[in-house]
Order: C-alpha cells, then sequence, then structure tokens
C-alpha cells in the first residue's frame, strides 16, 4: 500500500510510474486520496481543537468548585456535555473517511522502479539475458503429457476423479523425481544461507490483505468460508507474514527465510495447448524465497535472489532466459519483477518458473512491518520474494529437454536424490 506522504510529496513520479502500468484514472484516484487525506486531517483538527476546550473546561470548573463558585460552575457543564456529543461524531466522521482512504488506497498498485520498462503485456517485456543452448531431440520426441502416460508417472485422469482437472497424482518415480526436487531446492537454500521454516497453507483475512492478495486476487483464491480462511497461491503469504506487526532492529538484515508448500491457484483453468499437461495446475509444490531487507540493500538482495534462482537452473542443466517485466505485466504488488523462463524443446517455447520481486515497503505499510534505526527511530522495511522453484515446468522441462533413444536423463545433481539417473 503506498504511503500517503509518498503521493503527496512525490505527485508526479508517483503519477507517472502509475501511467507506466496503465492503472485507469490514475491521476483522478490520487487526488481523490490527497482529498480524502485532508478531509481526515480537517476532522482531527476540530476534534482536538473541542477537546482542548473540553479540557480548559474542566480545569475551569475545578478552579470554580474550590472557590465556592457552584452556581458558576454548573452553569458551564453544560457545554461540556455539547462538546462530548460534537466529539463523538467527529470520531466517526473520522473512523468513516479514514476507512475510506484505506479501501481507496488497497485498489492503487505500487509504483514501478525507473528501469522497469513501458507496456502493456508480456510482449513488452525487456530480455535482461540468455543463458544455455537449445536442445536438439531425437526424432519421435514428445511433450511431457505424452511422456508422463508412456512412462506412467504422472496421472491427471486419477487427479480428476479424486478432486477435479488441474490436480495430478504423482506415481512411482515421478513422486520420487518431485520428492528430489523439493529437497535439493530446499538444500542448495540453506546453503546460501536461508532460514528454513514450514508454515501454514491456509492462512486468515490480515494475512491475504497484508502481501496484497486481498482484494486484488480473491476471487484467484481457494476459501474455507466457514472460518474465513485461505488456501495459499504461494509460500511468499505465510512467510511474509510472520513478520506482521513486527519492529526488527537495524542490525537484524538481512532476514532471508525458505519454505516448502503446496500452493492452490483457482484461475488455473483454461483451455489451449500452452495449458496442457503441467504447464497450469489447480495444486502444484514450489520452493518459496523471502527476503526482508534494509531499504538501501534491497536492489542489491534482488539481484542477488535472481543470480540464485539462475544457479539452480544452470545445475539442472535448463536452458533459461531472465526477463524484467513491463508496467503492464507486472504484479499488483511489485515495484520490479524479474521472471526467469526455461526453454521447452518439445513444446518449442518459454515456459515461466520463477517471479523474483521487490515489493520496496508497499507490503511493509500494510504488515505494519519495521525496524528501529541506531537513533531510535522506526522506518518501513522491505520485502522480497522469488520461486525457487516452482516444480510443474520444471518438471515439463526436464522431460522433454532430456528425451534420448534410452530413455529420459536426469540432471545429475538429482541422480543423488532419485537413486536413479535414467527414466
Amino acid at each position: 500500500m503506498l504511503l500517503v506522504n509518498t503521493i503527496r510529496d512525490n505527485f508526479e513520479t508517483v503519477l507517472e510510474g502509475l501511467q507506466k502500468r496503465n492503472f485507469p484514472h490514475a491521476e483522478a484516484t490520487l487526488h481523490q486520496v490527497l482529498e480524502l487525506d485532508k478531509a481526515r486531517k480537517d476532522t482531527q483538527v476540530q476534534r482536538d481543537n473541542l477537546q482542548a476546550e473540553s479540557n480548559s473546561i474542566s480545569k475551569q470548573i475545578g478552579m470554580m468548585m474550590r472557590e465556592g463558585k457552584k452556581e458558576e460552575a454548573e452553569k458551564i457543564k453544560s457545554r461540556t456535555s455539547e462538546i462530548k456529543e460534537q466529539v463523538k461524531l467527529l470520531e466517526d466522521a473520522y473512523n468513516n473517511i479514514e476507512e475510506d482512504l484505506k479501501q481507496l488506497l488497497y485498489t492503487i498498485p505500487n509504483v514501478p522502479h525507473v528501469s522497469v520498462p513501458s507496456g502493456k503485456s508480456a510482449e513488452d517485456n525487456e530480455i535482461v539475458l540468455e543463458f544455455g543452448e537449445i536442445p536438439v531431440l531425437p526424432e519421435g520426441s514428445q511433450p511431457h503429457w505424452e511422456l508422463i502416460k508412456q512412462y506412467d508417472i504422472i496421472d491427471f485422469d486419477l487427479g480428476v476423479k479424486i478432486a477435479g482437472a488441474g490436480f495430478p497424482v504423482y506415481k512411482g518415480r515421478g513422486a520420487r523425481l518431485q520428492r528430489a526436487l523439493i529437497n535439493f531446492f530446499l538444500d542448495e537454500a540453506q546453503k546460501a544461507g536461508y532460514y528454513e521454516v514450514q508454515p501454514p497453507i491456509l492462512v486468515n483475512e490480515d494475512s491475504g490483505y497484508g502481501t496484497g492478495q486481498l482484494p486484488d486476487k480473491e476471487g484467484q483464491m481457494y476459501e474455507a468460508t466457514a472460518d474465513k480462511l485461505y488456501l495459499i497461491p504461494t509460500a511468499e503469504v505465510p512467510i511474509t507474514n510472520m513478520y506482521r506487526d513486527v519492529i526488527l532492529n537495524e542490525v537484524d538484515f538481512p532476514i532471508k527465510n525458505v519454505g516448502y508448500t503446496p500452493c492452490f491457484r483457482r484461475e488455473a483453468g483454461s483451455w489451449g495447448a500452452h495449458v496442457r499437461g503441467l504447464n497450469r495446475l489447480h495444486q502444484f509444490d514450489k520452493v518459496e524465497v523471502v527476503h526482508i531487507s534494509h531499504p538501501d540493500q534491497s536492489y542489491e538482495a534482488l539481484e542477488e535472489m535472481s543470480a540464485y534462482v539462475q544457479g539452480l537452473l544452470k545445475k539442472l542443466e535448463l536452458p533459461f532466459r531472465v526477463l524484467r517485466l513491463c508496467g503492464g505485466d507486472m504484479g499488483f504488488t511489485s515495484a520490479l519483477t524479474y521472471d526467469m523462463e526455461v526453454y521447452s524443446a518439445a513444446q518449442e517455447r518459454w515456459l515461466e518458473v520463477s517471479s523474483v520481486s521487490n515489493f520496496e515497503c508497499y507490503q511493509a505499510n500494510r504488515l505494519k512491518l519495521r525496524y528501529r534505526t541506531v537513533d531510535k527511530k522506526t522506518q518501513l522495511a522491505h520485502t522480497l520474494n522469488g520461486s525457487a522453484l516452482a516444480l510443474p515446468r520444471i518438471v515439463a522441462a526436464i522431460l522433454e529437454n532430456n528425451q534420448t533413444e534410452e530413455g529420459i536423463r536426469m540432471p545429475k545433481v538429482l541422480v543423488p536424490y532419485l537413486g536413479f539417473d535414467l527414466l
């Protein structure tokens, strides 16, 4: 959530950033924020002035009573009753204005970093780098949705029977591959200094609002309506919310967490080859890394996280590229996002497997996540997160890119976890 002071003090910069995102009615919305803020402050001044008057009258009444001027004291007591009623009305008005302001701020996305390119869709994203050679597959090679049937490692029909479309059942060596990847990602994260946590996979409304899934993505999450809980779309939500309403010390930075969770997304169901098989699911496994950073160090942390994810892809021997997302393709809460995509040789297309984002203080403002400086002042921290990695499209690329006449070759780094090197 943007700070009102930021909007007021940097109006043109904020407006330019929101226009880069193609945010509709940006200027009118920002003016509305400032109008509500002014109304809130004016109401507060009126309330404070009346409260000061009430305190002054109370002192006068006390003095008169001590001086034996009871009749005079009684005359001005009626004014205190009037003031109490007026203060109550002003408090209600203040609370209503503050709620309206908060709800309006919830609708405004984060301001993009200056390096974010303009654009409306994924076609306008900027390629930062490409790594690795595109594999040449032997004749008769197939996409992963055919391979999983041939090797009987993932069963979509059984998943439909149990739950519905988008909930696959991993079997035998397919389940082993899932477990191998999760353990590999977690082990690599620990080596890189991340502290492992295993958070809940259901969160409350406060957590959803804290990281920005609510109200922006309410329709995209599965909800346990009886308890007002939500199945998480990513481990970012519970891990980042561990620090909601927390005041850190400046010496605590950087804070680096990693966690594995299943993830759930309602919007996954659609048709077409681009979402066949493992390309888009309602339930999938992911290892997430989360940084809580000092504001002066958050972009250095972002580059570190990007390099870390790239290192995982190199170890998995997958060709990949890094994209800097344009204003129109960025997530609602992000200030700068890098997407990592691996190349699927059988599908002849790039598949997104990770997003690494810096949210600056946007989430921290919602979370009330602060730190205490050396001179005892409190400031908002910066939050970052990244997929390291999401499993389904990694599995798809491993299966498709490593087809040989003998079978499917497994990446060398996974063999100790798998116990086999050829499927």
